[in-house]
Protein backbone atom coordinates (compact mmCIF):
# COMPACT_ATOMS: atom_id res chain seq x y z
CA UNK A 1 0.00 0.00 0.00
CA UNK A 2 1.70 3.15 -1.25
CA UNK A 3 0.88 6.84 -1.43
CA UNK A 4 0.63 6.44 -5.20
CA UNK A 5 -2.40 4.19 -4.62
CA UNK A 6 -4.37 7.23 -3.40
CA UNK A 7 -5.70 8.57 -6.68
CA UNK A 8 -8.71 10.41 -5.25
CA UNK A 9 -9.53 11.77 -1.79
CA UNK A 10 -13.08 12.42 -0.65
CA UNK A 11 -13.61 14.95 2.14
CA UNK A 12 -16.80 14.99 4.19
CA UNK A 13 -17.50 18.52 5.37
CA UNK A 14 -16.52 21.77 3.66
CA UNK A 15 -16.14 23.88 6.78
CA UNK A 16 -12.95 25.42 8.13
CA UNK A 17 -11.31 22.05 8.68
CA UNK A 18 -12.55 20.33 5.55
CA UNK A 19 -11.55 23.24 3.37
CA UNK A 20 -8.12 23.46 4.99
CA UNK A 21 -7.53 19.73 4.52
CA UNK A 22 -8.59 20.00 0.88
CA UNK A 23 -6.16 22.87 0.38
CA UNK A 24 -3.30 20.75 1.77
CA UNK A 25 -4.10 17.84 -0.51
CA UNK A 26 -4.51 19.72 -3.77
CA UNK A 27 -1.39 21.78 -3.13
CA UNK A 28 0.46 18.47 -2.82
CA UNK A 29 -0.94 17.37 -6.18
CA UNK A 30 -3.74 15.05 -5.06
CA UNK A 31 -7.23 15.04 -6.55
CA UNK A 32 -9.97 15.91 -4.04
CA UNK A 33 -13.74 15.87 -4.10
CA UNK A 34 -15.29 17.68 -1.18
CA UNK A 35 -18.88 17.07 -0.11
CA UNK A 36 -21.26 19.21 1.93
CA UNK A 37 -24.98 19.89 2.16
CA UNK A 38 -25.34 22.85 -0.19
CA UNK A 39 -23.74 24.53 -3.17
CA UNK A 40 -23.55 27.74 -1.13
CA UNK A 41 -21.32 26.10 1.47
CA UNK A 42 -19.10 24.65 -1.22
CA UNK A 43 -18.80 27.97 -3.02
CA UNK A 44 -17.80 29.63 0.23
CA UNK A 45 -15.10 27.01 0.73
CA UNK A 46 -13.73 27.62 -2.76
CA UNK A 47 -13.63 31.36 -2.04
CA UNK A 48 -11.76 30.76 1.21
CA UNK A 49 -9.15 28.55 -0.45
CA UNK A 50 -8.53 31.24 -3.04
CA UNK A 51 -9.04 34.51 -1.18
CA UNK A 52 -8.52 34.03 2.55
CA UNK A 53 -5.43 35.31 4.32
CA UNK A 54 -3.61 32.02 3.71
CA UNK A 55 -5.32 31.36 0.38
CA UNK A 56 -3.70 30.75 -2.98
CA UNK A 57 -4.24 34.27 -4.32
CA UNK A 58 -2.26 35.82 -1.48
CA UNK A 59 0.39 33.13 -1.86
CA UNK A 60 0.77 34.12 -5.51
CA UNK A 61 0.99 37.81 -4.60
CA UNK A 62 3.67 37.06 -2.03
CA UNK A 63 5.67 34.91 -4.44
CA UNK A 64 5.16 31.71 -2.46
CA UNK A 65 3.54 29.98 -5.44
CA UNK A 66 3.03 30.81 -9.09
CA UNK A 67 -0.31 31.43 -10.79
CA UNK A 68 0.20 28.23 -12.76
CA UNK A 69 0.70 26.28 -9.52
CA UNK A 70 -2.45 27.80 -8.08
CA UNK A 71 -4.46 27.02 -11.20
CA UNK A 72 -3.16 23.45 -11.28
CA UNK A 73 -4.06 22.90 -7.62
CA UNK A 74 -7.57 24.29 -8.07
CA UNK A 75 -8.08 22.05 -11.11
CA UNK A 76 -7.67 19.07 -8.79
CA UNK A 77 -10.59 20.15 -6.58
CA UNK A 78 -14.21 19.28 -7.28
CA UNK A 79 -17.37 19.73 -5.24
CA UNK A 80 -20.56 17.78 -4.66
CA UNK A 81 -23.65 17.54 -2.48
CA UNK A 82 -24.15 13.86 -3.38
CA UNK A 83 -22.32 11.27 -1.26
CA UNK A 84 -22.51 8.79 -4.13
CA UNK A 85 -19.97 10.90 -6.00
CA UNK A 86 -17.40 9.72 -3.44
CA UNK A 87 -17.97 6.01 -4.10
CA UNK A 88 -14.72 5.49 -6.06
CA UNK A 89 -12.44 7.50 -3.76
CA UNK A 90 -9.40 5.72 -2.34
CA UNK A 91 -9.46 7.68 0.91
CA UNK A 92 -12.30 9.38 2.76
CA UNK A 93 -11.45 12.03 5.36
CA UNK A 94 -14.30 13.05 7.63
CA UNK A 95 -14.20 16.63 8.92
CA UNK A 96 -17.78 17.08 10.09
CA UNK A 97 -18.38 19.70 12.77
CA UNK A 98 -20.94 19.96 15.53
CA UNK A 99 -24.67 20.40 15.65
CA UNK A 100 -27.18 23.02 16.69
CA UNK A 101 -26.13 22.72 20.36
CA UNK A 102 -22.90 24.57 19.61
CA UNK A 103 -20.63 21.58 20.25
CA UNK A 104 -17.49 21.46 18.14
CA UNK A 105 -18.10 17.82 17.22
CA UNK A 106 -21.15 15.57 17.10
CA UNK A 107 -20.43 11.88 17.71
CA UNK A 108 -23.89 10.49 16.81
CA UNK A 109 -23.73 12.39 13.52
CA UNK A 110 -20.27 11.05 12.75
CA UNK A 111 -21.41 7.50 13.48
CA UNK A 112 -24.41 7.92 11.21
CA UNK A 113 -22.29 9.31 8.40
CA UNK A 114 -19.62 6.61 8.66
CA UNK A 115 -22.23 3.87 8.63
CA UNK A 116 -23.75 5.39 5.50
CA UNK A 117 -20.40 5.87 3.78
CA UNK A 118 -19.39 2.28 4.47
CA UNK A 119 -22.20 1.19 2.20
CA UNK A 120 -21.42 3.79 -0.47
CA UNK A 121 -17.63 3.82 -0.86
CA UNK A 122 -15.73 0.93 -2.43
CA UNK A 123 -14.72 -1.68 0.18
CA UNK A 124 -10.96 -1.26 -0.25
CA UNK A 125 -10.99 2.50 0.49
CA UNK A 126 -9.45 3.85 3.69
CA UNK A 127 -11.53 5.84 6.16
CA UNK A 128 -9.90 8.57 8.29
CA UNK A 129 -11.58 10.79 10.87
CA UNK A 130 -10.27 14.25 11.67
CA UNK A 131 -11.91 14.09 15.10
CA UNK A 132 -9.95 15.76 17.88
CA UNK A 133 -11.91 14.04 20.64
CA UNK A 134 -13.72 10.77 19.91
CA UNK A 135 -12.33 7.26 20.30
CA UNK A 136 -11.44 6.02 16.82
CA UNK A 137 -12.49 2.42 17.53
CA UNK A 138 -16.02 3.62 18.31
CA UNK A 139 -16.30 5.30 14.91
CA UNK A 140 -14.77 2.30 13.14
CA UNK A 141 -17.23 -0.06 14.84
CA UNK A 142 -20.12 1.02 12.59
CA UNK A 143 -18.15 0.03 9.48
CA UNK A 144 -16.97 -3.25 7.97
CA UNK A 145 -13.43 -1.94 7.46
CA UNK A 146 -11.99 -1.66 10.96
CA UNK A 147 -8.54 -2.56 9.60
CA UNK A 148 -8.72 0.42 7.24
CA UNK A 149 -10.07 2.97 9.71
CA UNK A 150 -7.75 5.51 11.35
CA UNK A 151 -7.64 8.88 13.07
CA UNK A 152 -6.01 11.75 11.17
CA UNK A 153 -6.34 14.88 13.30
CA UNK A 154 -4.97 18.05 11.73
CA UNK A 155 -4.93 21.22 13.78
CA UNK A 156 -6.70 24.38 12.68
CA UNK A 157 -6.05 26.06 10.32
CA UNK A 158 -5.17 22.76 8.66
CA UNK A 159 -3.37 24.38 5.75
CA UNK A 160 -0.99 26.19 8.14
CA UNK A 161 -0.52 24.08 11.27
CA UNK A 162 2.13 21.37 11.00
CA UNK A 163 1.06 18.70 13.48
CA UNK A 164 -0.99 15.63 12.54
CA UNK A 165 -2.09 13.17 15.23
CA UNK A 166 -2.29 9.78 13.48
CA UNK A 167 -4.24 7.50 15.81
CA UNK A 168 -4.48 3.76 15.20
CA UNK A 169 -6.79 1.27 16.87
CA UNK A 170 -5.80 -2.28 17.74
CA UNK A 171 -7.33 -3.36 14.44
CA UNK A 172 -5.85 -0.68 12.15
CA UNK A 173 -3.58 -2.23 9.54
CA UNK A 174 0.03 -1.06 10.02
CA UNK A 175 0.22 -0.40 6.27
CA UNK A 176 -2.69 2.03 6.59
CA UNK A 177 -0.94 3.84 9.43
CA UNK A 178 2.28 4.05 7.42
CA UNK A 179 0.39 5.42 4.41
CA UNK A 180 -1.32 8.18 6.42
CA UNK A 181 2.02 9.12 7.97
CA UNK A 182 3.62 9.25 4.52
CA UNK A 183 0.79 11.33 3.12
CA UNK A 184 0.96 13.77 6.04
CA UNK A 185 4.66 14.23 5.40
CA UNK A 186 4.00 14.79 1.69
CA UNK A 187 1.72 17.68 2.76
CA UNK A 188 4.61 19.24 4.67
CA UNK A 189 3.25 18.10 8.04
CA UNK A 190 4.87 16.45 11.04
CA UNK A 191 2.85 13.35 12.00
CA UNK A 192 3.01 11.59 15.34
CA UNK A 193 1.77 8.01 15.82
CA UNK A 194 -0.68 7.57 18.67
CA UNK A 195 -2.54 4.71 20.30
CA UNK A 196 -6.34 4.88 20.44
CA UNK A 197 -7.88 4.67 23.92
CA UNK A 198 -11.51 4.44 25.06
CA UNK A 199 -13.48 7.21 26.72
CA UNK A 200 -13.57 10.04 24.17
CA UNK A 201 -10.76 11.82 26.02
CA UNK A 202 -9.07 13.21 22.93
CA UNK A 203 -5.44 12.83 21.92
CA UNK A 204 -2.21 14.43 23.11
CA UNK A 205 -2.93 18.05 22.18
CA UNK A 206 -6.46 18.27 23.51
CA UNK A 207 -5.82 16.28 26.68
CA UNK A 208 -2.92 18.49 27.73
CA UNK A 209 -4.74 21.70 26.78
CA UNK A 210 -7.82 20.59 28.77
CA UNK A 211 -5.64 20.26 31.88
CA UNK A 212 -3.99 23.62 31.20
CA UNK A 213 -7.33 25.35 30.74
CA UNK A 214 -8.76 23.83 33.91
CA UNK A 215 -5.81 24.95 36.03
CA UNK A 216 -5.67 28.38 34.37
CA UNK A 217 -9.32 29.01 35.17
CA UNK A 218 -8.76 27.85 38.75
CA UNK A 219 -5.98 30.43 39.15
CA UNK A 220 -8.36 33.19 38.07
CA UNK A 221 -11.17 31.99 40.34
CA UNK A 222 -8.81 31.85 43.34
CA UNK A 223 -7.61 35.37 42.65
CA UNK A 224 -4.01 34.29 42.22
CA UNK A 225 -3.69 36.47 39.14
CA UNK A 226 -5.53 37.88 36.16
CA UNK A 227 -5.92 36.30 32.74
CA UNK A 228 -3.25 38.69 31.50
CA UNK A 229 -0.93 37.54 34.30
CA UNK A 230 -1.41 33.91 33.31
CA UNK A 231 -0.69 34.72 29.67
CA UNK A 232 2.44 36.68 30.62
CA UNK A 233 3.70 33.87 32.85
CA UNK A 234 3.33 31.26 30.16
CA UNK A 235 4.72 33.34 27.29
CA UNK A 236 7.69 34.80 29.16
CA UNK A 237 8.31 32.07 31.73
CA UNK A 238 7.79 29.04 29.49
CA UNK A 239 8.27 30.59 26.03
CA UNK A 240 4.79 29.67 24.83
CA UNK A 241 3.93 31.64 21.67
CA UNK A 242 0.62 32.62 23.28
CA UNK A 243 -1.02 32.23 26.66
CA UNK A 244 -4.04 30.00 27.37
CA UNK A 245 -6.46 32.94 27.55
CA UNK A 246 -7.63 34.94 24.53
CA UNK A 247 -6.27 38.48 24.62
CA UNK A 248 -8.35 41.63 24.77
CA UNK A 249 -11.25 42.90 26.88
CA UNK A 250 -13.18 39.61 26.70
CA UNK A 251 -10.24 37.52 27.80
CA UNK A 252 -12.34 35.15 29.89
CA UNK A 253 -15.16 34.66 27.41
CA UNK A 254 -13.75 31.45 26.00
CA UNK A 255 -13.38 29.81 29.42
CA UNK A 256 -16.95 29.58 30.64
Amino acid sequence: MNLSDIKSIGILGAGVMGGGIAQCAIQAGQAVIIRDLSDEILESTKDTILNARFGFNNAVKMGKMTQDESDKAMSLLSYTTDVNDLKDCDLIIEAIGGGADGAIENKPLKLKVWEEMDGVVKPEAIFASNTSMFTIADLAAVTNRKDRFIGMHLFSPANIMKLVEVTSTEETDKAVEDLIVEMSESWGKTPIRLKDVPGDTGFIGNRIMAAVRKEAMKLIEEGVGTAEDVNTAMTLGFRWPAGPFPSGPNARSGWK
